[in-house]
C-alpha cells in the first residue's frame, strides 16, 4: 500500500514572535557595532598615547635666547612689545588624524613641525587651518578632539607662542566636537596651553576665532597687527565637502575687521596701523591674480607681481569660494598689506595683487592627499618678517633642507623629479624657480 505524502503546514509566526526575532537580530547588530566601537576606541587610545609619548619623550623645547612674551592689552587682545623685527612662521594643513590608521603619518607631521620651529625660533606661529583631520577612512576616527590636543601639546612642549584659525576639516559635520567645543576644551584652555593665543572672538560675529594679535614698540605705538579669521567650511548644502562648495568670510566678519581697524587707529593716535591677515580658504582674488598672471605669460602686469612659488594642484586648481563679501576691498582700504592662507596643499604661490601680497603657505600634510607623504616640494613653512616701520617680507622654506634636523630621519623625496612633474602636468607657463629674499634658492 502506497504511502501518501503528508503536506507540511507552514505555521505563521505571530506578530509577537516576529518582533522577538527582529529584536534578536537588532541586538546582535548593536552588539557587533559596540564591539567594533570599543576595539576602535582602545586602538585609537593606544595610537594617541604613542603620539603624546613621541612629543613628551623625544622632543625638546626650542632654545630661545630672549623670547618675547605677549600680554593681554586693555582691549583684550594679546600684544607683543618690541623695537626689532618680529618673526612669524605660518604653518598650514598639518592634518593630525590621531587615529589608529594615521599614527605613523601623524608622527612625521609632528616631527617636521618641531624641526622647523626649533631651527627658525619664530616669535609667533600662526596655523592657517586644518590642524585636525577626523576623516575616518584615513585616520580611523571621527573624533577631532585628540588631534587638536596632540598639536597643542606639541606647541606647548616646544614653548613657542602660537595661534590658529579653523579650516574646513577641523570640525567636519560628522566629527564629535564643534568649533565651540574644541575651542573651550583645547585652544582656550590657558592653564594647560598658556602659549596658545587663540581667542573665540565676538559672539555676534559669524564663525569661531575672529581675533587679532598686535605688535607695539616701546613707545606704545602699534607697528603691526595680525588679523585671524574663520573662513568656515562648506556651503550650499555641501555638508560633507564632496562637491567642493567652499564658504568665504562673511559680511559681518568684514564689518568686525573694519570696526577693529578703526579702534586700533584711534588707539594709535589717528595713524592707521599696518596689518596682515590669516585664514584658511583662499579669497576669490587669488583666482583673479593667477588668471591674469597666466594670461601675461608669467610676466608682471599692472595688477600682479610674481614673487615665488607655484600652483601645482591638478588642473591648476584654486579652491576658493564663489562668494565675495568685500573682504579684499576692505583690506586695500584699511592697511592690510598681506594675506596668508592654505587649503590647497600643493599650491604655494605668492603674488602681489593690487598692492596686497597673496600667499599660499607651504603645507605639512602627510595624510589627507593620497600619496602626498611621498612628495616634498610643497612641504615646509612660510616665514614672515615684519619690521618696526610696519613693512614686511615673506618667503617659503622647504622642509627638505639640511638646516632642518628632525628627531626622526626625514623621508626620502626627489624634489628635482617632482619639479619636472609640476611643469609637465600643471602646464606651467613661467619659471616657478625663484630666489628667496634670504638668498637661498627654494625648490
Amino acid at each position: 500500500m502506497a504511502k501518501t505524502k503528508e503536506k507540511k503546514v507552514k505555521v505563521k509566526k505571530t506578530p509577537k514572535e516576529k518582533a522577538k526575532k527582529a529584536g534578536k537580530v537588532l541586538l546582535i547588530i548593536l552588539l557587533v557595532i559596540a564591539i567594533i566601537a570599543a576595539v576602535t576606541a582602545v586602538v585609537n587610545a593606544v595610537s594617541v598615547k604613542s603620539e603624546r609619548s613621541f612629543i613628551n619623550n623625544s622632543l625638546s623645547p626650542a632654545a630661545y635666547g630672549e623670547q618675547l612674551v605677549p600680554e593681554l592689552d586693555g582691549d583684550g587682545y594679546y600684544t607683543f612689545t618690541c623695537d626689532r623685527d618680529f618673526k612669524v612662521m605660518q604653518l598650514t594643513d598639518v592634518h593630525i588624524g590621531s587615529g589608529f590608521m594615521s599614527v605613523k603619518k601623524d608622527q612625521s607631521a609632528l616631527n617636521a613641525v618641531a624641526a622647523m620651529i626649533t631651527e627658525e625660533k619664530p616669535d609667533l606661529v600662526i596655523v592657517t587651518g586644518d590642524v585636525a583631520y577626523p576623516v575616518p577612512f584615513q585616520s580611523g576616527t571621527f573624533n577631532n578632539l585628540p588631534g587638536a590636543v596632540t598639536f597643542a601639546s606639541l606647541m606647548e612642549k616646544l614653548g613657542v607662542y602660537w595661534c590658529m584659525c579653523y579650516g574646513n576639516h577641523d570640525t567636519e559635520a560628522y566629527s564629535f566636537h564643534s568649533r565651540d567645543s574644541v575651542s573651550d576644551k583645547v585652544y582656550c584652555d590657558k592653564e594647560k596651553y598658556p602659549h596658545c593665543l587663540f581667542q573665540k572672538g565676538p559672539e555676534d560675529v559669524d564663525g569661531v576665532g575672529n581675533y587679532a594679535v598686535k605688535v607695539k614698540n616701546s613707545k606704545g605705538e602699534i607697528t603691526q597687527t595680525f588679523f585671524v579669521f574663520d573662513s568656515h567650511a562648506y556651503t550650499d548644502g555641501d555638508y560633507f565637502g564632496i562637491m567642493w562648495k567652499y564658504d568665504a568670510i562673511h559680511k559681518n566678519q568684514v564689518e568686525w575687521y573694519e570696526k577693529t581697524v578703526k579702534e586700533f587707529t584711534d588707539e594709535n593716535g589717528g595713524v592707521q596701523p599696518k596689518s596682515l591677515a590669516f585664514f584658511h580658504i583662499p579669497p576669490v582674488e587669488e583666482n583673479d591674480a593667477y588668471k591674469e598672471l597666466k594670461e601675461s605669460g608669467g610676466k608682471d602686469t599692472e595688477n600682479v607681481k610674481f614673487k615665488y612659488g607655484k600652483i601645482a594642484e591638478g588642473g591648476e586648481v584654486i579652491c576658493s569660494s564663489k562668494y565675495n563679501n568685500g573682504l579684499f576691498d576692505a583690506f586695500m582700504k584699511n592697511g592690510t598689506q598681506g594675506v596668508f592662507f592654505g587649503h590647497d596643499h600643493l599650491n604655494n604661490l605668492s603674488v602681489n595683487y593690487k598692492g596686497v601680497q597673496l600667499t599660499y603657505g607651504y603645507s605639512i600634510d602627510y595624510l589627507a592627499y593620497s600619496g602626498i607623504y611621498k612628495y616634498g616640494l610643497q612641504r615646509g613653512c612660510t616665514i614672515i618678517n615684519t619690521r618696526p616701520d610696519g613693512s614686511f617680507d615673506n618667503y617659503g622654506e622647504n622642509y627638505y633642507q639640511d638646516k632642518y634636523s628632525p628627531v626622526n630621519a626625514k623621508e626620502e623625496v626627489d624634489l628635482e623629479h617632482e619639479m619636472s612633474e609640476v611643469e609637465d602636468n600643471a602646464g606651467a607657463v613661467f619659471d616657478f624657480q625663484a630666489e628667496n629674499n634670504n638668498g637661498a634658492a627654494q625648490e
